[in-house]
């Protein structure tokens, strides 16, 4: 039944197809921006066309090519790929969050990711899918001069696919372990010399390691490109997502009190164990998005871009969490009866965005202006209801005996409420930088932003007070390149992102502000076959939120700080070798003691490993006239901190993958993958000692991709 399933949702999806397979590894071009220029004309709000090596920060580019050929279909698997970034609570699988540089953004929300510089992260779209992804852009350190209202320790970007003038396409139908099946499809089609469209999609249909849990996606992008003059282009984009994904706390370690403090036992059930109610059903999410730009080159050196961007998302379903307050908690007495709580949520959000810059050059006798001044204006309305059965500590009706679960045990009907609010954001900011080219081998960057934000919240079980900031954010670098292949860079720049939500006395929280430095060198060989990045970075924010476990709501705790040291390469060799390799240390904890949350000066943040690498190795050869590839890659992910203000750690995990491909024929590609070769049992993050999220075990899939 669910193959017969899997195969409708094939027929349903073979009319849009994935993205074509081209390359097999991920490259730091030394002109990236230029070779998108070439296909469509195309340039990038807040980013531009400085050529990488001139950028003082660090900067790591993820091909959509190199995703296809590891067989990663979401974000946050992408995202291991990069040096830095780190899993954080995915919120029981239904949405992407991330630390970069050892910094999560608010915890109440997906993490801030862009998409074309657009903020995709905000609402509740479930987990990104990759099948949309042109590359995803990793700009480390300090950002918010430009973008605004960012982390200090860099920004995600996802640079979609867009329309050329060249027809074709490609689909793929993909199957794996436990029955997961998937089809992927991407059409390219011009209509004349001005105008193309482009439609990519997926479907996937896929149960789980987890026992009981079943996934189901539909996501669809259509996109146009219309050249309205040889100056002037205009580019939409849709964007469609419905996803049912079970909400899923994963498994948990069993706490035991003694008289010195709390011991915690992880591994006593399989990973396997669904701890949560399948009665709960899936929680449905969906998204419905739109951006549009307009760029008109006003001469040769000039350029005005103005975009515009809506996205309306929803959030229902039910879920049964384990309780976290261990005075209502059963398992830390017996070591095997859960308390639990049932929940029900009703979120919704609008997102309303409006953007506009000017960039050029303007030279100044013997010294060039790389200047670019911009504003943007946007509106975010989030609309929360939960309600919830919270049972008292005597009565243990619905626990759960995480050694023999009971799945049929009657399922409580949540009715009190908890959260019910409506929280309108308003913001806009304006912004200059200036990259001056003193000599061909000194740089210098200046720049800043001030952003004017006001929060309103109409929190229903008790009155709130509006709250409104203002913040000039600068930012400051330099470069020096003292060969072609060799640059040296310095930034500093300070931050600001605004805290959503309040705290248990209805009042919201304070914005967060950060200082950023970093100093590092970029490599890059003239035929840019080698690329590598070395930085070093230092980062304190302040009003940084956690969760309060005996609440249940965040708290902010006051000042934490980041330092460590990141380190890529990537190298095409001889005999049709590439290599790609990050390593990053990260040193990130508290800078105050914050008793009222229990924590101590320099204890270390959630779910940030000190060391954590990434190895990938492929070899291009031929078979006959069949071309064909053959890899195998590492990851490594030291010990980590489970939960806030106790002593839990999740162990350190080290996994290997092996994959290859060969050609059949010019239109048809089969290629297969091995995840977690070795079949690890490992922990992927955790919110706290009872929400700890497994690792995939062994698992593996067989793709065959039709070009045509």
């Amino acid at each position: 039944m669910r193959t017969s399933s899997a195969l409708r949702l094939a027929l349903i999806a073979s009319t849009a197809a994935i993205a074509l397979p081209a390359v097999a590894i991920a490259q730091t071009p030394v002109d990236e921006e230029q070779s998108s220029i070439v296909v469509t004309g195309l340039k990038r709000q807040y980013f531009g066309d400085t050529p990488v090596k001139e950028i003082p920060q660090a900067v790591q580019f993820l091909e959509g090519a190199l995703l296809n050929d590891l067989n990663i279909t979401r974000l946050d698997t992408a995202l291991e790929l990069a040096s830095g970034v780190s899993k954080q609570n995915n919120f029981g699988g239904l949405w992407d969050s991330f630390a970069i540089r050892g910094f999560a953004g608010d915890e109440n929300f997906p993490s801030g990711f862009l998409v074309n510089g657009f903020n995709g992260g905000r609402g509740y779209a479930g987990p990104r899918d990759a099948s949309n992804v042109e590359r995803i852009e990793v700009l480390k350190g300090p950002n918010s001069a430009l973008f605004g209202r960012g982390e200090p320790g860099g920004t995600i970007n996802i640079v979609s696919k867009k329309p050329t003038f060249k027809e074709g396409g490609s689909f793929t139908v993909a199957g794996g372990k436990w029955n997961t099946y998937r089809v992927e499809g991407d059409y390219n089609m011009p209509l004349g010399d001005s105008v193309a469209i482009r439609l990519t999609g997926a479907v996937e249909d896929a149960e789980s390691f987890r026992d009981t849990v079943e996934t189901r996606k539909y996501v669809l992008n259509p996109s146009i490109l219309a050249k309205l003059s040889d100056k002037t282009i205009f580019t939409y984009e849709l964007e469609y997502v419905n996803q049912e994904v079970p909400f899923d706390r994963g498994v948990v370690a069993i706490p035991t009190v003694t008289a010195t403090g709390t011991t915690y036992k992880l591994g006593a059930i399989p990973q396997s164990r669904f701890l949560s109610n399948p009665n709960d059903g899936p929680i449905k999410i969906t998204a419905l998005g739109h951006q549009a730009q307009l760029q008109h080159d006003l001469s040769d050196d000039w350029v005005v871009m103005l975009g515009a961007g809506y996205k309306d998302t929803t959030f229902e379903g039910f879920s049964s969490d384990p309780e976290l307050a261990l005075s209502r908690q059963r398992i830390d007495n017996d070591g095997r009866t859960l308390s639990r709580q049932r929940r029900y949520r009703d979120y919704s959000t609008k997102h309303m965005v409006f953007r506009g810059e000017i960039s050029g050059k303007l030279e100044t006798g013997s010294i060039v202006h790389n200047i670019r001044v911009g504003g943007d204006w946007d509106k975010f309305e989030i609309d929360t209801l939960q309600l919830r059965y919270r049972p008292t500590a005597a009565d243990q009706s619905y626990s759960i005996d995480i050694f023999n679960p009971n799945y049929s045990i009657p399922a409580p009907i949540p009715n009190a409420v908890i959260q019910d609010a409506n929280e309108v954001q308003k913001a806009w900011g304006i912004y200059a930088q200036d990259q001056i080219e003193i000599t061909e081998q000194f740089k210098v960057r200046f720049g800043g932003r001030y952003d004017d934000f006001r929060q309103n919240v109409d929190n229903r079980l008790g009155p709130t007070n509006p709250a409104s900031y203002t913040k000039f954010s600068p930012m400051a670098g330099l470069v020096f390149e003292p060969t072609n292949s060799l640059s040296f860079y310095a930034s500093y720049g300070k931050g600001f992102r605004p805290n959503s939500g309040v705290d248990v006395n209805n009042n919201p929280f304070a914005p967060e502000v950060s200082t950023s430095y970093e100093v590092g060198a970029k490599f890059v060989t003239p035929d840019g076959r080698i690329t590598s990045t070395l930085s070093l970075y230092k980062m304190k924010k302040s009003n940084v939120l956690t969760a309060d476990l005996l609440t249940g709501l965040s708290v902010a705790v006051g000042e934490a700080k980041s330092q460590g040291v990141e380190f890529d390469i990537n190298a095409k060799l001889p005999a049709g070798f590439e290599l790609f390799v990050t390593y990053a240390y990260t040193d990130a904890g508290w800078a105050e003691d914050y008793a009222s949350a229990g924590v101590l000066k320099n204890d270390p943040l959630l779910n940030i490993p000190k060391h954590q690498g990434n190895a990938l190795l492929f070899k291009n050869f031929s078979i006959g006239n069949h071309e064909a590839m053959l890899g195998a890659g590492v990851n490594h992910v030291s010990r980590r901190l489970g939960q806030t203000a106790a002593d839990f750690f999740l162990p350190s995990y080290t996994i290997a993958k092996i994959l290859g491909s060969v050609t059949i024929n010019e239109q048809f590609k089969l290629s297969a993958n091995v995840d977690n070769l070795f079949d690890k049992k490992y922990y992927a993050s955790s919110y706290a000692a009872l929400w700890v999220q497994p690792g995939v075990p062994r698992s593996f899939t067989i793709r065959g991709t039709f070009t045509f």
